[in-house]
């Protein structure tokens, strides 16, 4: 049996002396769409076997079978040619008409490039990804290992790395928001990155699975939408990795580049989960989309008011938020409001530094809430580190077996509440004393003593805390200005 984790190694090393690929980021789009034909032809083969009637969306000069599996054939400059001036190029405007799967091939590649300029290191590559059968089980289960670790190493790639959520996170979500088979729920993930949730949601759902209709359910109960073409593409590899076999229902989109208002009744969902880009604005014009009140270009808060807009009634959230939004004024103020109104804002699980290191280090939340109920009042659980940690880091991140605590702690529900306990890392807030605080959901553990001014990594987001109360009160004081001036 082939050691995959030694031939993705090779595989990396061989495309470090390739001139083209001079980043991770290269090397792992480059990787990804290979991956991706690669896995699909060795579908198509098991498709074959298994349906009398299956009909390949490829001409037959495409597909990875035809031009990549003779170790001895095209190599070099006309392995350059063929990819760059055929291959990738009709790809791109593959017609298929409806056929779901052409159309997925050609959303897949429409931003694809090819960054290898050594058509001698493509031929080596090629061979060396031939040297994997996903159709074996293990190798499938394996790699799925080692797909997990090159999307860690993306961490390292500058923004790159911030699709990429530690999966103990993903995990703990999904367990909690708890999407139900049995009752045919339907989940999504507004911003999907590389698939993490939804491959979640996927295995979460297949320990329900009772009968062969359960299996087609699961095949299109969920969708994701992602904006960025990187992530996009490694999504469709993951998803294919997890057995979907037409995963057309995640679209490569900006989520929040349609108005709130088009989202119709039928769009909505049971179950969202996901962590949608933080730290970031969108772009110029984007924000004209949302309600006058909640109109800003930050990017987590405007997915927090779309998340509230397309969940049924009675529909449950878990995703991750920065503390930026617990404790915002202006607009953020507004849609804390609206989110405690509207939803039961039943838990928030407060993260400590360095659980998205090294790409950020600013802290982040996990919040779950039920839509239709207004909040009466919200639990919190200050996660802590392992014993003797101080920090997360690449080779050190957070593990779903630390969220034990949490899972006994969480209790069952009654009439809509959860019975629960507090303790010297969970307390309870009422919602009067929100309102009281203006919507401030940075509330710290009463449990725990004031134990001096602390580290830098406790000092910094204080410091994250003052500037933002800052740059509110200038951006305040710039309106006033200029609405004396216009006088």
């Amino acid at each position: 049996m082939p050691d995959v984790s030694n031939i993705v190694k090779t595989i990396q090393d061989i495309m470090r002396k390739d001139a083209g690929t001079y980043g991770d980021a290269q090397r792992l789009e480059q990787l990804g769409w290979m991956f991706f034909l690669k896995i699909f032809d060795d579908h198509e083969k098991e498709l074959a076997i298994t349906r009398d009637d299956y009909r390949s969306p490829l001409p037959k000069s495409l597909r990875w079978s035809s031009w990549a599996t003779d170790a001895e054939g095209i190599t070099g400059d006309g392995l350059l040619d063929f990819v760059n001036n055929t291959l990738l190029p009709k790809l791109k405007t593959l017609s298929g008409g409806a056929d779901k799967i052409a159309g997925l091939i050609r959303m897949t590649f429409e931003d694809a490039n090819n960054y290898m300029k050594n058509g001698t290191l493509m031929r080596q590559v090629i061979n060396k990804i031939n040297g994997i059968n996903f159709n074996a089980s293990d190798d499938r289960h394996t790699f799925g290992d080692i797909y997990e670790k090159l999307l860690k190493d993306l961490q390292a790639a500058g923004n790159a790395g911030e699709f990429y959520t530690p999966r103990a996170v993903t995990q703990f979500i999904v367990e909690q928001v708890n999407p139900n088979l049995k009752k045919r729920e339907t989940i999504l993930d507004p911003a999907c990155g590389t698939g993490g949730f939804l491959t979640c949601v996927i295995d979460h759902l297949r320990k329900q699975a009772k009968t062969d209709d359960d299996e087609r359910y699961i095949q299109d109960c969920f969708s994701g939408i992602e904006k960025k073409h990187l992530p996009h593409v490694l999504c469709m590899t993951n998803l294919l990795l997890h057995g979907i076999d037409v995963p057309s229902n995640v679209r490569h989109d900006n989520t929040l580049a349609r108005p709130l208002r088009d989202w119709g009744p039928k769009e909505k969902v049971d179950v969202i989960v996901t962590n949608p880009p933080f730290g970031g604005m969108e772009e110029d014009g984007i924000e004209a989309n949302f309600p006058a009140e909640f109109r800003t270009r930050e990017t987590a808060d405007l997915f927090l008011v779309l998340i509230m807009k397309i969940l049924k009634p009675g529909g449950r959230a878990g995703l991750v938020l920065p503390d930026g939004t617990l404790f915002g004024e202006g607009v953020k103020i507004r849609i804390k409001e609206a989110l405690l109104n509207e939803c039961n804002l039943h838990t928030i699980v407060r993260l400590p530094n360095g659980v998205f290191n090294p790409y950020t280090g600013i802290r982040t939340n996990l919040l779950f809430f039920t839509k239709g109920q207004p909040t009466t009042e919200v639990w919190y659980y200050e996660h802590p580190y392992p014993e003797g940690a101080k920090s997360y880091n690449k080779g050190k991140p957070i593990r779903i077996e630390e969220f034990e605590a949490e899972r006994a702690w969480w209790g069952k529900e009654t009439n809509g509440f959860k019975t629960r306990v507090e303790n010297e890392r969970a307390w309870r807030v009422p919602i009067a004393k929100i309102k009281e605080g203006n919507y401030n959901l940075d509330l710290k553990n009463p449990h725990q003593d004031n134990e001096g001014p602390g580290d830098v990594d406790h000092l910094l987001p204080e410091y994250e805390k003052l500037l933002a109360k800052i740059a509110e009160t200038r951006s305040a004081l710039k309106a006033q200005l200029k609405e004396a001036l216009s006088r």
